[in-house]
């Protein structure tokens, strides 16, 4: 199957939000979905880990910064669609799911997945970005130099 980027970009952005969701806002929202495919397992979820790069001020050198823990599945649906999940932490049930979406995604299921899945994940992404900017911006302090006349 090939992707344009702008196909390419979407698949990210869900892969991405299924990812950093909450395993147990996932299960809820795909249980209150009632889809239920015919799928065969690819790759049974397994738990691994990567290295975490990171740069000093987003533009020094790449360093090592940690290892974090992962779990990654694949599965195929009926028609042939193949779809992975990586989710952080060891959530297999979470990575089976992610990977379903990533394949229904891919489908004429695409629009009920997203609007019964993804949308509310994505509000409550933003609402966890917005507390966390609130309380981020309570902490700010304005310094200011007053002019003493003197050169």
């Amino acid at each position: 199957m090939t992707m344009t980027s702008d196909q390419d970009a979407a698949r990210k952005a869900w892969l991405g939000l299924l990812a950093k969701s909450p395993a147990a806002d996932v299960a809820r929202l795909w249980a209150a979905l009632q889809i239920d495919p015919s799928y065969s397992v690819l790759r049974a979820p397994e738990i691994g880990g990567v290295m975490l790069r990171g740069r000093a001020g987003a533009v020094g050198a790449a360093f090592n910064l940690g290892e974090m823990t992962v779990t990654r599945a694949s599965v195929k649906l009926a028609d042939g669609v193949v779809g992975h999940g990586y989710v952080q932490g060891r959530g297999k049930s979470h990575a089976l799911t992610a990977a379903l979406v990533d394949a229904l995604m891919q489908t004429g299921a695409a629009g009920a997945v997203d609007a019964g899945l993804l949308a509310p994940l994505r509000a409550a992404m933003a609402a966890r970005k917005a507390d966390r900017a609130a309380k981020a911006a309570a902490t700010k302090v304005d310094f200011f130099t007053m002019v003493r006349g003197e050169d």
